[in-house]
């Protein structure tokens, strides 16, 4: 009885002892430890997405790649798995799991003085408290106050709201934050999407990501995926069947799928630069918006294709420069030769290849994963040496004329056409640049912005960010000022020589027309349709630059162009953008507009935070839609021009594509007005017109100012673009005509 009553009295004294120690170690280390409450506000980083006008997805930024999912959205499925590999009492437990604490220790003290790590016994709750308010230190310091803050944190919230948190937050490699963002990065899915074997393979992933990645450590990846099946077989939350089939499935990622995105790098450059003036860098990467803007992905493609294809049919007609590289005729280690070239490649399908060989018909090269091919003298004829002034070389008549061994050089797999079979074709990426801008003209919304040959080679955004001189694609707004001001179309201005004296020292000022000829009296119509300078300049001067100017400022062309005489010939400059928007005041009837490229704006909450159009429109949250006519909400733009006015330029533009400069846009058979723009030493080439509904710019010109070449004017460069653009664009469309007032 003794030994008893000392052995209790012990016992409780130890017991003591033990709670003493505890509660003094829960007050010490429970001082100044961060706000738990604090997670009640907290809001994970998460992503914004950017989507095009029907919805499909342009673009992501994200600072971490996570996408927040409410816990009552997460499937039964996924939340299963993770309760059964990181702790399946966590409904059941206070914050610190007592049975799983006390199995940990009796781990570790097995292991005491071996090199194993401690094993902890962390609930969902504890790594809460870890990855919200502590550091990774390893530490028992840092255990204390972690089961401090589990506890506090499990009497503030409710379990969900913590499940919550932790599935959203946790780090499971490939750059995923959060199950959701894992499920796409790992599988290409969403979570609903998932199988029980992948929901098992994530839920395997908290731990230590890297140690279990799907490709490099395959095996145990594949261990530790079956060991969470286990686990939900033990729980019943599968049956041994269904964790059984699972097992036997192979752990196969899948890459995002590139068709996923809408390709349209140099319009979401510029709508990546909108939210970051509007709404900062941290709610860009870390704010979670939804983003609708007004791209349309048809209209984007086929603004690409045309610049493209124009880009690169101009620079055929100028010649050939020369390989990316030569690595020398030396066959020895070519491969690592080959490969060791740092070039900038475009997005475009082209292929590096290395030409190896020389016969009178073909030249052949190789890839560097072995494979090779031909380019037969057919498809090299294009190639004559490029030279100065935009200039040619001499005809191409062996393929010695265009390679040589060892030159690296862009081929691409071409069908068969009129020239040649099947087979590959030498390309080489354009000098020469551009910009193509589509947009709504009653709105402003942009359509489709095309910035560049490749973004990829360049960021450069010639739609928005080159101010180039319009030439006579500005000549339309001088018309419409002397419209305004008593003249008509029928209105006879003399065609004849006229002379400026410039001042003291600067000579007289001699303008000609394109032809270098003079047509005595004609009227406007015909002079804006076959473009005359010398009638442009004399409408000028009798309005006064001042006016000229004026009108370029109400249409945002430009905000202070000088008074000079030839800036009615187009030499103020401007963007692609700009001008494009200004034509399309025209045709919508002379009422201002503003190019936009958001539609709408909605917080990770699904609040519409922005949206373009402000208009209130009173009651229509409130109606049910029946198929009966929408409500007619009041027209805000402001009336920059007289109807009339525009509409009588607009005709005149017409005739500009039926009978004068633009007349190759004739063949599409639809009503298009448009105009075209060169200017001196043919450094520009313009083309901007419209259908009743659709404005479109093009622009073709060097990035460092020099001559397109010898009659390469807006009709013969940038023309042809806009005509391709249109046809595809206006496929299904009716032909309506323009609309007078």
């Amino acid at each position: 009885m003794k030994i008893f009553l000392y052995s209790l009295a012990g016992l409780v004294l130890v017991a003591v002892i033990v709670v003493a120690v505890v509660v003094y170690l829960f007050y010490h280390y429970g001082q100044d430890l961060p706000d738990h409450k604090q997670l009640a506000a907290y809001e994970p980083a998460t992503m914004t997405r950017v989507h095009a006008g029907d919805g499909r997805l342009v673009a992501e930024y994200a600072a971490e790649k996570r996408v927040f999912v409410p816990i009552g959205a997460m499937p039964k499925r996924v939340v299963d798995a993770f309760l059964s590999a990181e702790d399946k009492n966590f409904y059941d437990h206070f914050g610190l799991d007592p049975i799983s604490v006390a199995g940990a220790l009796i781990q570790n003290i097995g292991n005491f003085g071996s090199d194993k790590r401690l094993v902890g016994a962390s609930t969902i709750t504890q790594q809460v408290a870890k990855n919200f308010l502590l550091t990774n230190e390893t530490s028992m310091e840092r255990k204390f106050k972690e089961a401090i803050l589990a506890i506090r944190i499990e009497g503030a919230f409710t379990k969900n709201r913590i499940l919550e948190l932790y599935l959203n937050e946790i780090y499971l490699g490939y750059r995923s934050f959060g199950v959701a963002a894992a499920a796409l990065n790992y599988f290409n899915k969403s979570l609903d999407e998932l199988s029980l074997a992948e929901a098992a393979y994530l839920a395997a992933l908290p731990k230590a990501p890297n140690n279990y990645h799907p490709v490099k450590k395959y095996e145990a990846a594949v261990a530790r995926r079956d060991w969470v099946l286990s686990r939900m077989t033990e729980n019943g939350n599968v049956s041994a069947k269904e964790a059984e089939i699972a097992a036997l499935t192979p752990l196969r990622t899948a890459k995002r799928d590139a068709e996923e995105f809408v390709e349209a790098a140099f319009f979401t450059e510029e709508v990546r630069r909108w939210l970051f003036d509007k709404f900062g860098e941290a709610e860009l990467y870390e704010g979670g918006l939804s983003v609708r803007t007004t791209l349309s992905p048809a209209m984007q493609s086929h603004a690409d294709k045309a610049l493209r294809d124009g880009l690169i049919a101009y620079d055929r007609r100028h010649g050939w420069r020369g390989p990316l590289a030569n690595i020398g005729p030396d066959q020895d280690n070519w491969i690592e030769r080959f490969n060791a070239i740092e070039l900038t490649l475009p997005s475009v399908p082209w292929r590096l290849a290395l030409v190896v060989g020389m016969a009178a018909e073909a030249a052949q090269f190789i890839f560097a994963d072995g494979e090779g091919g031909e380019l037969l003298l057919a498809q090299l004829k294009w190639a004559r040496a490029a030279l100065e002034d935009q200039k040619r070389g001499g005809k191409i008549t062996h393929p010695a004329d265009v390679l040589v061994v060892g030159d690296v050089v862009h081929v691409e797999a071409v069908p068969a056409n009129e020239e040649a079979p099947a087979g590959f074709a030498l390309r080489q990426i354009p000098d020469v640049s551009g910009a193509l801008v589509a947009l709504d003209p009653h709105t402003g919304r942009v359509l489709a912005l095309s910035g560049g040959f490749d973004f990829a080679l360049s960021q450069f955004n010639r739609a928005t960010q080159a101010n180039r001189q319009p030439g006579s694609a500005f000549k339309p707004f001088v018309y419409l000022a002397a419209l305004d001001n008593g003249f008509t179309p029928a209105s006879v201005v003399l065609d004849a020589p006229y002379v400026i004296d410039q001042g003291e020292g600067l000579g007289k000022w001699k303008p000609e027309n394109y032809s270098q000829k003079f047509y005595g009296p004609s009227t406007l119509r015909l002079g804006l349709e076959k473009s005359r300078n010398l009638m442009t300049v004399r409408i000028a001067q009798y309005l006064g630059m001042d006016t000229i100017s004026g009108y370029a400022k109400l249409f945002n062309i430009h905000p202070n162009l000088p008074l000079m005489p030839s800036m009615a010939l187009g030499a103020g400059e401007t963007t692609v953008l700009r001008l494009t928007t200004a034509y399309a005041m025209l045709v919508n009837g002379g009422r201002y507009i503003e190019p936009a490229f958001v539609e709408r704006i909605q917080d990770r909450h699904g609040q519409t935070v922005y949206t373009r159009d402000g208009r209130d429109c009173g009651g229509c949250a409130d109606l049910r839609w029946e198929k009966q006519a929408p409500l007619l909400l009041p027209d805000m733009r402001e009336q920059v021009a007289d109807p009339l006015s525009a509409y009588q330029t607009v005709s005149m533009l017409e005739g500009v594509v039926l009978r004068g400069t633009g007349r190759s846009i004739k063949v599409l058979g639809k009503p298009i007005g448009g105009k075209t723009g060169t200017t001196n030493q043919f450094r520009d080439a313009w083309f901007v017109g419209f259908s009743p509904d659709l404005a479109v710019g093009v622009y073709i010109g060097f990035d460092q100012p020099k001559t397109l070449g010898r009659r390469e004017s807006g009709g013969k460069v940038a023309a042809p673009i806009f005509r391709e653009f249109m046809r595809h664009a206006l496929a299904d469309t009716p032909a309506v005509p323009f609309r007078v007032p």
